[in-house]
């Protein structure tokens, strides 16, 4: 009788604990629901979508987006905003090239390149959180400083002639798998578990939350924001490196419209701009989402114009359905 009850408490309280796990990732869950939803009806479409090659083109454009959706997501969560990503993705691949050109080896010139996006992204930090600077204000002014530089230092030209083993970085594939694919889903996989796991992650989210409480706690609120924008200036880094890679050269143009993709795939992915409460495995999935919709319009033969269109609509769409949960909750 006795062990009768003992098994009925015990599933009774595994029951509990995946109804709550269940509520606690209902957004996630949504998230992939509405994934494959997307990818089984455009499949139907257009048969060409549901191949190998395609599902494998699909994952190597939407890495480099979403590498930079990682240090988006930990700034959003801190209630800030980084327009500057784009130009810092442009001005790190033009870095790594004109490094590569000067005869300095594959490892040093990517150093040098990601080191650039530290620093652009640590004065960001400075501006906001030791300067005060609205965030958007501060990484707009950044964003046309950099721009503008990088245009400078490259003359307006792009720097072409790279060597095949960087070259690598952005086409070539380990076991199978695209390069740029595998550093997407390390680079996932480490901001999580910082995320989750470390006392940064749960400084960032405190700060996000209530940075009046967070200060009186003994958050260094300056100093956590500070790395959050350093975050988010290595990740465009390397973004500008996978894509130098890609391209084959450096080009100061490129990464115009990242920022605004980034921040989409952060929002899609149930982050709030209102900050406090964030996913990175939900960025990988609105990376994803926004992926499946672009490819699917590319293969439909839309201008790249209505595909901004219809991603700034999306964007719309996500930060509605985030302010009207926010209101009700």
């Amino acid at each position: 009788m006795v062990k009768i009850k003992s098994s009925t408490l015990a599933e009774k309280q595994r029951v509990r604990s995946l109804a709550k796990f269940i509520v606690a990732q209902r957004t996630i869950i949504v998230l992939i629901l509405l994934l494959i939803v997307l990818c089984v009806v455009i499949g139907y479409l257009i048969p060409s979508f549901l191949t190998f090659q395609n599902f494998t083109n699909v994952l190597r454009q939407v890495s480099i987006t979403a590498i930079i959706a990682v240090g988006m997501t930990f700034v959003i969560i801190t209630e800030g905003i980084d327009i500057s990503v784009g130009s810092i993705v442009a001005l790190c691949g033009v870095i790594a090239a004109l490094a590569l050109k000067s005869n300095i080896p594959i490892f040093p010139s990517v150093l040098l390149a990601l080191i650039v996006g530290i620093v652009v992204g640590l004065f960001n930090g400075v501006l906001v959180a030791y300067g005060r600077v609205l965030p958007f204000v501060a990484t707009l002014g950044t964003m046309y400083l950099v721009r503008g530089g990088v245009l400078i230092i490259a003359k307006g030209q792009a720097i072409w002639d790279l060597p095949d083993q960087f070259v690598k970085i952005g086409t070539g594939y380990f076991l199978g798998i695209p390069i740029p694919v595998i550093t997407m889903l390390v680079i996932y996989t480490l901001g999580y578990v910082l995320l989750r796991h470390f006392t940064f992650g749960r400084y960032v989210l405190s700060i996000g939350g209530d940075e009046e409480s967070a200060m009186l706690c003994g958050i260094p609120i300056r100093k956590i924001k500070l790395l959050t924008y350093g975050l988010c200036g290595l990740l465009s880094g390397v973004a500008g490196v996978i894509l130098a890679g890609r391209l084959g050269s450096g080009q100061p143009s490129v990464g115009q419209g990242y920022e605004l993709v980034a921040i989409a795939a952060a929002v899609i992915g149930g982050n709030s701009l209102s900050g406090g409460k964030g996913s990175v495995l939900g960025t990988l999935i609105g990376a994803f989402i926004l992926g499946v919709v672009s490819n699917a319009l590319n293969l439909w033969g839309v201008a790249s114009f209505f595909q901004t269109v219809i991603t700034g609509g999306i964007v719309i769409v996500a930060v509605l359905a985030d302010k009207l949960k926010k209101n009700k909750d």
